[in-house]
């Protein structure tokens, strides 16, 4: 396993870096999945505005504004929040490398670093408001295309995912968040998939309604992307070792897996980045995900020029997912709940309700557009 870039470049050219700790695998995955699923997302968004399916925008564009006092306070907090946590890396730099991500959202730092932070950030808001004071107010109008919104867009399903992953979290560990509420909180370990997707989901769309970008083509555009990110992601958290593994798994190889390596079949994790040790092997759930998900990005993306009823691809998306999250979770370790006598996980749950969702918005979608 390796839970940082320290490791990988140690077991496999032989340096030991240590400024690589602080580059955490999973984190490097992650970035890698909105960085490629937000490509892929592009490409479609400017597929479709040159099909005339999506359309750009008018937007009235003013080149002065006003700084408020809301303008310095936000300056002042982002100020001194940079300086605190700044001035405390600077001078424990040794245990910053060591547990880098403890070391940024711990609530440590240094109360001098975070005045002169703040005062730094006001500095530079007064100096931009006398700029501002000398510049002619001018207006005019520019077109915005679906594709510019990109950036915007994966900061919001970036924050809000994360966000809503978080408490999906939390929610389904609830007696561990009652023990460490700050520590559950501020951990990057514990994200639940579809917490994020849900969550991160609703603030795209509520975004892109402002926008007045078409949501139909909108969210048939980022079906792809959504896949191919999760693949992604998994990958992060199979070289990290996060706690995604599935339940154990002493039974031997099959001989129709003979001619892959024995850690595709069950796997110990050591070195993972929870720092547990596990009693048995387990089934390599998130290795598993990882091919599957990468697979049916490919599958949609092949399908995507074929299917003419708007919403029709992220339905079938929303089918293909569920169907491949309800059925690792037959193998995969996680909270239970007792429903109707048996045990069932909230990803089942909610895989579960995409698949019908999914499925009752093929037809529904198909049906309007042979209407239309």
């Amino acid at each position: 396993m390796y839970p940082n870039l320290y490791y990988a470049f140690k077991d496999l050219f032989g340096l030991e870096l240590g400024f690589l700790k602080m580059f955490q695998s999973f984190g490097l995955f992650v970035a890698l999945a909105f960085i490629l699923g937000s490509y892929a997302f592009s490409l479609e968004l400017k597929r479709k505005e040159k099909d005339g399916l999506l359309k750009a925008v008018e937007v009235s564009v003013t080149a002065k504004k006003t700084v408020t006092w809301m303008d310095y306070l936000l300056s002042l907090i982002l100020g001194f929040i940079i300086g605190y946590k700044l001035f405390f890396i600077l001078f424990n730099f040794d245990a910053f490398l060591e547990n880098t991500q403890h070391a940024l959202l711990s609530l440590k730092g240094n109360a001098i670093g975070g005045v002169i932070g703040g005062g730094l950030a006001v500095l530079l808001k007064f100096r931009e408001a006398r700029q501002l004071d000398k510049t002619e107010f001018t207006a005019s109008t520019v077109l915005v295309h679906p594709y510019e919104h990109i950036g915007a867009m994966t900061t919001i399903a970036a924050i809000s995912g994360l966000i809503g992953a978080k408490i999906f979290h939390n929610l389904e560990n609830w007696s561990d968040f009652m023990l460490d509420p700050v520590g559950s909180l501020l951990s990057f370990s514990g994200l639940t998939m579809y917490g994020g997707l849900i969550v991160g989901a609703l603030a795209v769309i509520s975004y892109a309604h402002k926008h007045k970008i078409n949501l139909k083509h909108l969210v048939d555009a980022s079906a792809p992307g959504l896949m191919l990110a999760y693949g992604i992601g998994r990958i992060g958290c199979q070289v990290a070792g996060d706690g995604d593994w599935g339940i154990d798994n002493t039974s031997p190889k099959p001989g129709i897996l003979g001619f892959l390596p024995d850690w595709f079949w069950s796997y110990s994790y050591p070195h993972n980045v929870l720092n547990e040790h596990l009693n048995a092997p387990v089934f390599p759930t998130p290795l598993y995900e990882a091919l599957i998900c990468i697979a049916l990005f490919f599958v949609l993306w092949g399908i995507r020029k074929k299917i003419s009823a708007p919403a029709t691809l992220f339905c079938i998306y929303l089918v293909l997912n569920g169907v491949e999250r309800f059925f690792i979770e037959k193998i995969r370790i996680n909270t239970q709940y007792p429903i109707f006598g048996h045990g069932i996980t909230q990803a089942e749950i909610i895989s579960s309700l995409l698949i019908v969702t999914g499925i009752t918005g093929i037809f529904w979608f198909k049906k309007k557009s042979v209407r239309a």
